[in-house]
């Protein structure tokens, strides 16, 4: 009667892809560290490939604890966003085709952020996920760890606490 078709999903996983580069795309700090997410589902994987200028230790050589910070961080406030960008997008709150457009929310902004440097980073590429342990109308806490080779052998792990954006309404 009323009902709309299925869509294909191929155009369903095409818009969500394209309303993750929309997000993604709005941080150029995140462009500038070359940072790439690869989403499978709602879960997303933080991918920092290795670039000369983020050694920070030319002896060792290892990546900058700097690069580092940044990256658990991005992942972190990406992770987060996501998280609640899905929900809204999959419920038909949230057009994925009105973010694409740039009408992106705001982004919840750090309140306090603390890095575990369990190892050095070697010169190779970096991944990294976060988990969202909490998240309320006003503040969320969100745990992030980043690897190389071996996830079970994290580099650096981060827990950062974030003031969320307030919805006007």
């Amino acid at each position: 009667m009323g009902r709309k078709p299925m869509e294909p999903v191929q155009v369903v996983k095409q818009r969500r892809d394209a309303a993750l580069n929309a997000l993604v795309n709005g941080v150029p700090y995140i462009q500038f560290l070359g940072i790439q997410f690869d989403r499978r589902g709602d879960e997303l994987t933080a991918v920092m490939p290795f670039k000369e200028m983020l050694i920070g230790n030319p002896m060792l050589p290892a990546i900058h604890g700097g690069a580092t910070a940044a990256f658990l961080e991005m992942t972190s406030i990406i992770g987060l966003s996501w998280s609640i960008l899905w929900e809204k997008i999959e419920s038909g709150e949230i057009d994925a085709d009105t973010l694409v457009a740039g009408n992106m929310p705001s982004l919840p902004k750090t309140i306090d952020f603390t890095v575990d440097y369990l190892r050095s980073g070697l010169p190779r590429d970096a991944y990294a996920r976060a988990r969202v342990n909490r998240s309320g109308r006003r503040y969320a806490s969100v745990h992030v760890e980043a690897w190389q080779d071996n996830r079970g052998r994290p580099f650096a792990q981060a827990t950062g606490h974030f003031l969320m954006p307030q919805s006007d309404g």
